[in-house]
């Protein structure tokens, strides 16, 4: 089942896939830190993937700053188990996304220096299904 990053109370109700139409209407700008990335294309984010990221920014960082993480796994994501037959209903919940759109800020970070940022967002970046662009903020 899902770990990390996962919503505390749940409905019972599974969501539909939806459409990722449009650039990121919220989200868009940096609010927190200095340096950021930014999605360039969409697409959904696991839990797992945003944990990754964290861990790379963390870790090339050695854990001095202040991150920011700018996006939430809110959407359940349903999976049928491996040589199952159609029909027989909606597949149970496997694990949690978030959608991305193009704009949207995922993560910040502040009190480094612009070329140690650069690279912990470079290697987060890699460990994202989509494509990113580093952001600066602008004085």
């Amino acid at each position: 089942m899902a770990q990390g990053l996962e919503p505390k109370k749940t409905k019972y109700r599974s969501s539909f896939r939806g459409r990722m139409k449009g650039k990121a209407q919220r989200g868009n700008t940096l609010a927190f830190g200095e340096y950021g990335l930014k999605a360039v294309g969409r697409g959904w984010l696991s839990a797992a993937q945003i944990e990754a990221a964290r861990k790379a920014i963390r870790h090339h960082a050695k854990r001095s700053g202040k991150l920011w993480i700018r996006v939430f796994p809110d959407k359940p994501v349903s999976k049928k188990p491996p040589e199952t037959r159609m029909g027989r209903g909606k597949a149970p919940f496997d694990h949690w996304v978030a959608v991305i759109k193009p704009g949207r800020v995922l993560f910040e970070i502040t009190g480094l220096p612009e070329k140690v940022a650069k690279e912990a967002m470079r290697l987060a970046a890699h460990k994202l299904p989509i494509k990113t662009k580093f952001l600066k903020k602008e004085v």
